[in-house]
């Protein structure tokens, strides 16, 4: 079973690859496709979108004879992962204590 997560997961979770290290749109798919279901054509308005932003900027590198494009986090996408890591760990809490029980406030 898959749970359906929204745009804001998803862009945490693009936007915390990429802080740890920079990376290009195949391996950034494989990494989150480890937890969750998305297609390669899913993510690449994702990444333009975050790049639109300021959150993400481009830099090419060759490898094999081809340029490859590598994604880096910008300082306003470090304030933005900070908030999104803020909203996720309250909507987390929110939602074990109702699945696992417990208090919200606890």
């Amino acid at each position: 079973m898959t749970f359906q997560l929204g745009s804001a997961l998803l862009d945490a979770c693009v936007l915390a690859i990429v802080d740890k290290e920079d990376a290009y749109g195949y391996s950034l798919t494989q990494q989150v496709q480890s937890v969750m279901d998305i297609s390669e054509s899913t993510l690449y308005p994702v990444l333009r979108r975050l790049q639109k932003a300021d959150y993400l900027t481009t830099y090419d590198q060759p490898y094999q004879g081809r340029n490859r494009r590598y994604y880096q986090i910008t300082e306003h996408g470090r304030i933005r992962l900070l908030e999104l890591l803020k909203e996720w760990r309250v909507y987390k809490k929110k939602v074990d204590c109702v699945l696992l029980g417990g208090n919200i406030d606890g």
